[in-house]
């Protein structure tokens, strides 16, 4: 990957999850009576922090999607980048869908969220291959936390969480993935990464 198409998709990816992470917090603070536990993520995006939360999430999605063009097309050679990038693609496609389809449209809310938290974790682990030990280590484990939890909460099986923490041991491990992958871009100098 180029130097420079690498440094520019990492810090799209850098700021988008930083962003969200922000987003999120805000817009948790402007839910009153908002519990981590009992209350969905998505619960963010049709209550009071509506507009923050929706706005956080579509951003985040639309810097991961132009971060996965950029891993694309500034790779000079290796199939490994180029399923990260779709796995990655896919996954900023889930994530914009959050933002657009409210958990108040329905169904068609379960889908975008399921891509977004599915195909995060598979980046993740497909990122292996791109990154220096020990990163690549820590994306496996924070990829198969996120799917792991994706399968208890999809079970029911909370584990004293609640259903709003199972969700963010799905989401979190994903989001702090995202933030070190995008220092990785950001930082790994003209070797591939």
């Amino acid at each position: 990957m180029s130097n420079t198409f690498r440094k520019v998709a990492g810090s799209l990816v850098l700021v988008g999850a930083a962003q969200f992470i922000v987003g999120m917090v805000v817009a948790e603070a402007l839910y009153s009576g908002y519990s981590v536990a009992d209350n969905y993520i998505s619960d963010l995006g049709v209550g009071p922090s509506a507009l923050v939360f929706n706005s956080s999430v579509f951003l985040f999605g639309l810097l991961v999607v132009t971060a996965a063009y950029l891993i694309w097309r500034g790779v000079v050679a290796g199939v490994g980048a180029k399923i990260v990038a779709v796995l990655f693609f896919i996954a900023g496609i889930g994530v914009m869908g959050v933002g657009v389809f409210t958990e108040d449209a329905g169904a068609i809310h379960s889908v975008v969220s399921m891509i977004a938290f599915l195909f995060g974790g598979l980046s993740a682990i497909a990122a292996y291959k791109l990154e220096k030990t020990p990163l690549n280590y820590i994306s496996v484990i924070m990829g198969l936390i996120g799917i792991i939890a994706m399968v208890l909460f999809i079970t029911e099986n909370y584990l004293g969480l609640g259903a709003g923490g199972m969700e963010r041991m799905i989401a979190y491990p994903e989001v702090l993935w995202a933030v070190g992958f995008g220092g990785h871009l950001i930082g790994s100098g003209d070797k591939n990464p």
